[in-house]
């Protein structure tokens, strides 16, 4: 056996499913990029593309329609646009953003789960795998992030330098995904029964994120106002906001939150995932 070990090390060969070191994993999966982003791109196009004949318009369509409920509901019904003078533009910022991340969440924690027969098929890091679920999430997100540039407009806002920082603000977005899809994914794998916990969390942040109203008017002071408006969700809703609306001041606090918030989870959620590599494999 010590023999067939030296000789498979010689010519390079190594043993399927074995976690390699930390710092080859990053090499593996830089390396790989541009098939996550290939498979990215892939799932971001079959998703809409079921047979229906809308196809792609429904990654602008779904946002819109959610967008239109929310107005009607919190804004005429519940009146939530107390302390907003741009309601429509404050809203539609939020659902549009939120979806975002709402479904990097719900389909990142499904990455392992989901994908057996290709974890099966292939050697490659499974990192990949929620990786590119969030930036699939990306993809669909850039067509409608044009219709939401539209409706601001629309609704009497200005175009101003500041603007051009959106990207940015939905690239950390974009980091901050990719890092808590790793960390769900290897529990959901580990623990199928997490799985069922991610909703209830998901609709727990739309309601107290400042999706529909604004945290600043309803939440005051206090460590509860803290915790809510510097969760990550809050940030990036803020930074979007900040970068389109007048009435939301561009604020340093906030900017170097949702850097702290992204990158900061991306490397702790590589970690995590990359410490049961061995695992994900069994199903």
């Amino acid at each position: 056996m010590t023999d067939l070990a030296a000789l498979a090390a010689e010519h390079g060969l190594s043993r399927v499913g074995v976690r390699p070191p930390l710092r080859e994993y990053l090499r593996q999966t830089w390396q790989r990029r541009h098939f996550m982003i290939s498979l990215a791109a892939a799932r971001a196009y079959a998703r809409n593309q079921s047979g229906g004949y809308l196809g792609q318009l429904w990654a602008v369509i779904t946002p819109s329609l959610w967008a239109c409920v929310y107005l009607l509901v919190f804004g005429v019904v519940l009146k939530t646009n107390r302390g907003i003078d741009n309601y429509t533009g404050f809203l539609v910022i939020g659902v549009f953003l939120f979806h975002f991340s709402t479904a990097s969440i719900s389909n990142g924690s499904k990455a392992i789960s989901l994908n057996q027969d290709l974890i099966g098929s292939l050697q490659f890091p499974r990192a990949m795998l929620p990786l590119a679920t969030v930036t699939a999430e990306l993809f669909t997100l850039m067509p409608a992030l044009l219709v939401l540039i539209v409706v601001v407009i629309s609704s009497g806002e200005p175009l101003r330098p500041v603007w051009l920082l959106l990207p940015l603000a939905v690239g950390l977005q974009w980091v901050f995904g990719m890092g808590i899809a790793m960390v769900l994914a290897r529990l959901v794998s580990q623990f199928r029964d997490f799985g069922r916990l991610v909703p209830f969390v998901l609709r727990a942040l739309m309601y107290t994120s400042g999706v529909f109203f604004s945290l600043n008017h309803y939440v005051k002071d206090g460590a509860a106002a803290d915790i809510l408006k510097h969760q990550p969700i809050a940030i990036y809703l803020e930074l979007g906001r900040s970068c389109l609306l007048t009435e939301v001041p561009v604020s340093l606090s906030s900017w170097l939150w949702g850097i702290g918030w992204a990158f900061g989870l991306l490397a702790v959620g590589f970690v995590f995932f990359w410490r049961a590599e061995e695992t994900y494999a069994r199903g």
